[in-house]
C-alpha cells in the first residue's frame, strides 16, 4: 500500500511529531510506501510581513498546500492519505485535494482543535467548554489560540467556515481518536459514531523493562499551564520527606517554575530541559515513578505509555485519558486534579512503599505488552485503513452506476 502522511509541525517539537515519526516508521517496516507532505511553523517566521498578514486567510484555505498536494497526488497516486495536523499552513483545503483525487482521508484527532480554537478545552487554569454548543467566537475575546485574539479569530473563522461547508463529514473518510475520552467528546459534538475509531499511541522500539526501582521522581512533557506544573511545584513545597524530582521538557512556564523553585528553596528539584528521546527513556528507567499532573482533558499522554514500557508506575491526575490509561492501585496512583495536598499524600505513599510500587511497575509493563506495542498498533491501524478504503470503493461504484 502507498500512504501519504500529511503533517504541519509546530516550532517546538511535541508528542504529535513523535507519533508521526513512529507511525511512518511502523508503516515502512511493514513494507508499505510512505510519501510525506510536511510543513513547519518556522516558515511563518521566515516569511515576509505581507505573507504573515495573509496567514489568517491561509488558515481557512491554503491555496499553496492545495496545489502542492494536487500535484503530489497525481504523481504518487497513494491509496490513502493520513492527516495529523493541518494548522496553520496546510489547512482543510488539503482534504479537498484528496477528495478530488478520490483518495480517502484518515484524520488523527491528537487534540480538541475541531471543537475549541485553543485545542485544549482549557483556559485560565481550568477546564473550559464555553465554545461547545455555542459560537466559537467566544474564544476570540480570551485569545485562546496562543494568547492571540487575531490568531484565535483566524482559527475560529476556519472552524466556522468548514463546519458550514460540511468538511468534517464530507471530506474526511474516518477519524482516529487516541483515547476513548477523545472519541466520546467528538461524538457528543456531532461526529458520526461509526467513523471514529480508537487507536492509542505506542512505543517503538521497545525500551525494555528497568532493572532497579529508581531513585527519583520524574516529569516529562511540555512546561505549559495545562500540564499541572504549578500544582506539582506546590506539592513538592509541602512534602514532609525528601523526594528528588527531575523535570524533563521545555515550554512557556519554565522561567516562572525555575523562579518558584528557587523562591521555595526546593533543592531536590532539577530542570533538565529538552533532551533526546533516547536520554528521556534512559531517565525514565532511573525513576521510581513518573508524575503526570495534567489539569486538562489530556487526550492521551505518551509519556505514560513510555513509562509503562520501562516498567515504571505513574502518579497522575484522575482526569481525561490519564484515568483511562492508569489503573489506580494497579499501574499507578490517581490524585485529585489541581490539588497539591492530595498529590503530596500520594507522592509520599509512593516513595515510602517501594515494594508496592515495584509491583505496579511490573503490572504497567504487562499493560504495555498487551496494548501499546508496535504490532498491536499496526493491527488496529490496518483495520482503520481498510474501513477508509472500503468507503472509497463504495464511492467509486456509485459513480460507475
Amino acid at each position: 500500500m502507498k500512504i501519504l502522511v500529511v503533517h504541519n509541525s509546530y516550532k517546538q517539537p511535541g508528542g504529535e511529531d513523535v507519533v508521526v515519526r513512529r507511525e511512518s516508521g511502523l508503516l515502512r517496516a511493514a513494507g508499505h510506501q510512505v510519501v510525506t507532505y510536511f510543513r513547519h511553523n518556522e516558515e511563518i517566521e521566515e516569511s515576509s510581513l505581507l505573507a504573515k498578514l495573509g496567514a489568517g486567510s491561509k488558515t481557512v484555505w491554503a491555496h499553496d498546500s492545495y496545489r502542492d498536494l494536487a500535484v503530489l497526488l497525481k504523481q504518487e497516486k497513494p491509496n490513502l492519505a493520513h492527516f495529523h495536523n493541518t494548522l496553520p499552513l496546510i489547512s482543510p483545503s488539503a482534504y479537498y485535494a484528496c477528495l478530488n483525487a478520490n483518495v480517502p482521508v484518515v484524520q488523527t484527532l491528537h487534540n480538541y482543535l475541531l471543537l475549541c480554537p485553543g485545542g485544549t478545552l482549557f483556559r485560565n487554569g481550568h477546564i473550559c467548554e464555553d465554545c461547545l454548543g455555542h459560537s466559537l467566537w467566544r474564544g476570540v475575546k480570551h485569545g485562546c489560540y496562543r494568547d492571540s485574539r487575531a490568531g484565535t479569530a483566524a482559527v475560529s473563522l476556519m472552524l466556522t467556515a468548514h463546519r458550514a461547508f460540511g468538511t468534517w463529514g464530507r471530506a474526511v473518510s474516518c477519524y482516529i481518536a487516541i483515547s476513548e475520552c477523545v472519541r466520546e467528546r467528538f461524538i457528543a459534538q456531532g461526529l458520526s459514531e461509526k467513523n471514529v475509531f480508537v487507536k492509542q499511541n505506542f512505543v517503538d522500539p521497545d525500551p525494555s523493562e528497568r532493572s532497579d526501582p529508581g531513585d527519583y521522581a520524574l516529569f516529562v512533557g511540555r512546561l505549559s499551564p495545562e500540564k499541572g506544573l504549578r500544582t506539582l511545584v506546590a506539592a513538592w513545597a509541602e512534602l514532609r520527606i525528601r523526594i528528588p524530582l527531575v523535570i524533563v521538557g521545555d515550554g512557556p512556564l519554565r522561567e516562572e517554575l525555575e523562579r518558584e523553585v528557587i523562591r521555595r528553596n526546593l533543592h531536590d528539584v532539577r530542570f533538565e530541559g529538552q533532551v533526546p528521546q533516547e536520554k528521556s527513556l534512559a531517565m525514565m528507567k532511573g525513576a521510581r515513578f513518573l508524575v503526570f499532573p495534567s489539569e486538562w482533558y489530556e487526550p492521551f499522554g505518551l509519556a505514560i505509555v513510555e513509562a509503562f514500557a520501562c516498567g515504571v508506575p505513574v502518579v497522575c491526575s484522575a482526569l481525561g485519558a490519564m484515568s483511562e490509561l492508569v489503573a489506580d492501585g494497579q499501574t499507578g496512583l490517581h490524585f485529585v486534579p489541581g490539588n497539591p495536598a492530595d498529590l503530596r499524600a500520594k507522592l509520599e505513599w509512593a516513595w515510602t512503599h517501594t515494594k508496592e510500587m515495584e509491583a505496579m511497575g511490573h503490572a504497567a509493563r504487562t499493560e504495555y505488552e498487551k496494548k501499546y506495542t508496535a504490532s498491536e498498533n499496526y493491527r488496529i491501524l490496518m483495520m482503520v485503513y481498510e474501513f477508509a478504503l472500503r468507503g472509497r470503493d463504495s464511492n467509486e461504484k456509485s459513480r460507475l452506476h
